[in-house]
């Protein structure tokens, strides 16, 4: 078994937690943040970020969770990246991976999750639970695809965006970098412009 260590205390790492306890290749030794919250699913705390030096051996999973932006996330994996052997991509094994799918560093594929022919990520990238990506569909570093989501064929997600839980992009859309897509939004059409989206059709409040 492989040792990991878990980056991140809140509900997002709880989740994370049971994902790779289930994996019976990794061994989670412990998590860090910056309180204790005592025992997650029965696993340790390490300490704050600082005693990820002890740990540099080991492989480790960012498992802050993202709500907005990606910015943060990318922040802390900046501050902590040189500490540790690496971030590999995990994927859950009740998620469904179809043929040439590729992930970048640290990506994460939760439980239910599609992923099908030719859809990539970048490094970073979060497909939540039961969410849908469609064949050839990219994801750019930072991405946060949140729970029951549909991205379809095609699609090209910029970097740090989010989009919210239940919310669909169809066919060929490309999406800007740091654009948040509300919860339930539909997006018809490109959108050009980093900003906050809400409706069906999707529209730009902010």
């Amino acid at each position: 078994m492989e040792d990991i260590i878990v980056v991140g205390g809140g509900g997002h790492a709880k989740v994370v937690i049971s994902i790779l306890k289930k994996l019976s290749r990794l061994h989670v030794v412990g998590y860090t943040d910056l309180q204790d919250k005592g025992l997650i699913l029965d696993i340790p705390y390490l300490g704050q970020d600082s005693s990820l030096a002890e740990f540099s051996e080991m492989n480790a999973v960012l498992a802050v969770g993202q709500v907005g932006l990606g910015h943060k996330r990318e922040e802390i994996w900046t501050r902590i990246r040189s500490q540790l052997r690496g971030f590999p991509s995990i994927v859950s094994p009740h998620a469904i991976m179809n043929e040439a799918v590729k992930l970048g560093e640290g990506a994460f594929v939760m439980d239910g999750a599609v992923m099908n022919s030719g859809a990539t990520s970048g490094r970073g990238v979060i497909v939540n639970t039961s969410s849908i990506i469609e064949h050839d569909t990219i994801l750019e570093d930072w991405v946060h695809i949140a729970p029951g989501a549909t991205i379809s064929g095609g699609v090209r997600i910029g970097q740090y965006s989010m989009i919210g839980a239940a919310a669909v992009v169809i066919e060929g859309v490309t999406v800007s970098s740091d654009c948040i897509v509300g919860a339930g939004a539909t997006v018809i059409r490109d959108l050009t412009e980093p900003g906050v989206y809400v409706g069906s059709p999707a529209r730009r409040i902010r």
